[in-house]
């Protein structure tokens, strides 16, 4: 049978109408009433040109909207393309015009940004979801609009293998890469999750990650998968730990999945002692290490809750997980990332793809349903991306390359070693290095540029830049500041930007980032002892 990632909510729609199905701000959203919304949009996208297989933004901060536009979109049988609500512009016109986004859809609170997306050689030429009547060159069509049509769209003719949605990452180039998820790679991941935590329509799942960071995959798919109810939660709110604790309690939520920066953030500053939190059954945490002594803490006030590591790049969604049941007799040892999931292959190689023997390190490649069609036009990419292993003389498993470094240990269990290239995650986020120093070296002032990670806050990675700029050059820290967060996504921004009039070099003359790093923690051991 072809099932897609929007049937589980037409199921919902008619079992439990009245059960919401995403809830923000106090405000909820029943699975009839997100089912018939969805296809009042569907019909509105079809109506404006938009056919199976076609890309469509979603540019909107968190809101009940969110989820209507997600899958009114896929019900028009498009794929849906989140965009960061705070990216530069200039980010978000490439994103619209590298993936061929002629609709997209927003609402009124993004109204005065949407000006800046507005550019005719992008190919946007529709937009719905604003009040803003714009000058007569793109067609804006508002909520009211899409409110007053018929409910039912005209069937789509979709398959399992068509495209769901777009999610764009970091790219070592200095450009984002669009990474193509189907229905049947969303929708296994979404089953295998429901399946691994025991998720049912009783969860309550409190949605952190914003729409174009890959976690939230799991709270609008696998959550209308059981029928369960999704919590959005406000961006406001991710910055305000005793906020975030007080809507735990208040919601009730029963599950939840973040960076670890987040639960460090709501274990010290949310005061967690003065909140009824024993709803909390399951505590999911990955895109980067939980230092132990943080988890463990969070564990003794939480004795009601079960704690898993969980562990996937976006294209493969999640494909390990491990159950920590306690402190380790190594209390500071890093917690593993364990075990691949039911219906996942692994392989272990060395820089010839040869496998490694167990307990050697290696990079992870990943085989699994959950896993992505691969990167949207990009050729290069793809070839770069996938090891192929020939089953027959016509047909070969298709693997992907994590980049990640992993070796197996005596437990049979999968510890993360570290990055083979300069890819770092900030919390949470995948951060390429060199985009950064991309977006720092074309500034026409500065010569060169070097970009590393040196401890942060709660032991967390922060970014810093080292530039050196041009003779006579007058530009200064907060002018590379502000040209860097018109091309970088908030995320990705150096913390801290130092000027060099020199830099250390290899032997081959190139920029030794281990050396700068060096200097920096030495600096920091500096500031530190005064």
């Amino acid at each position: 049978m072809n099932y897609l990632l929007t049937h589980a909510l037409e199921h919902w729609a008619g079992e439990t109408p009245d059960h919401p199905a995403f809830r923000f701000n106090g405000n909820s959203l029943d699975y009839a009433g997100l089912w018939r919304s969805a296809g009042r949009l569907a019909r509105v996208l079809i109506d404006n040109g938009v056919r199976r297989g076609n890309r469509v933004g979603i540019y909107m901060n968190k809101c009940l909207q969110t989820p209507v536009a997600v899958y009114g979109i896929m019900r028009a049988g498009a794929a849906f393309v989140p965009l960061d609500a705070n990216a530069p512009a200039a980010r978000l016109r490439h994103m619209i015009s590298h993936c061929g986004i002629r609709v997209l859809v927003t609402h009124p609170p993004k109204a005065k940004d949407i000006h800046g997306l507005l550019d005719g050689s992008n190919g946007l030429d529709c937009v719905i979801g604003t009040d803003d009547p714009g000058n007569g060159a793109i067609r804006m069509i508002s909520w009211d609009e899409v409110d007053s049509v018929p409910e039912n769209p005209p069937d789509a003719a979709v398959m399992e293998q068509d495209l769901a949605y777009i999610m764009y990452t970091s790219g070592s180039t200095g450009l984002p890469k669009g990474i193509m998820h189907t229905h049947y790679s969303g929708l296994s991941y979404a089953r295998l999750a429901a399946r691994t935590y025991g998720l049912n329509r009783d969860d309550r799942l409190g949605n952190h990650s914003p729409l174009h960071f890959d976690m939230s995959t799991l709270d609008y798919f696998a959550g209308p998968l059981v029928g369960a109810t999704t919590v959005i939660i406000p961006e406001a709110y991710t910055k305000l730990p005793a906020s975030l604790s007080q809507l735990v309690e208040d919601e009730k939520l029963t599950i939840w999945y973040s960076v670890p920066f987040a639960l460090i953030q709501l274990l010290l500053r949310g005061v967690l002692d003065q909140r009824d939190t024993r709803s909390i059954r399951w505590v999911l945490f990955g895109g980067e290490p939980f230092p132990p002594k943080y988890l463990y803490a969070l564990m003794e006030l939480w004795p009601q809750a079960r704690f898993s590591n969980v562990y996937g790049p976006a294209e493969v969604n999640q494909c390990t997980y491990y159950h920590v049941t306690g402190p380790a007799a190594d209390r500071d040892r890093a917690i593993p990332i364990g075990y691949v999931w039911d219906n996942v292959e692994e392989l272990i190689v060395d820089d010839d793809d040869r496998p490694v023997a167990d307990g050697e390190a290696g990079e992870l490649l990943i085989r699994a349903p959950t896993m992505m069609r691969g990167y949207w036009e990009a050729p290069e990419l793809n070839a770069e991306a996938f090891y192929k292993r020939p089953v027959t003389s016509d047909i070969c498993d298709h693997f992907y390359r994590t980049g990640d470094v992993v070796q197996l240990n005596s437990e049979g269990l999968l510890e993360f070693l570290g990055r083979k290239d300069r890819q770092v995650k900030i919390r949470g986020y995948r951060v390429e290095l060199d985009e950064i120093e991309n977006a720092l070296a074309s500034h026409s002032q500065v010569e060169e540029s070097g970009v590393y990670v040196i401890p942060g806050e709660d032991e967390s990675l922060q970014i810093e830049a080292a530039v050196i700029i041009r003779d006579g050059g007058a530009t200064g820290t907060d002018e590379l500041r502000a040209f860097a967060a018109e091309r970088l996504p908030l995320y990705a921004l150096p913390a801290r930007i130092l000027i060099h009039t020199t830099f250390p070099r290899t032997t081959s003359g190139k920029v030794d980032r281990r050396a700068l790093r060096a200097l920096a923690l030495e600096r920091m051991a500096t500031e530190l002892g005064r």
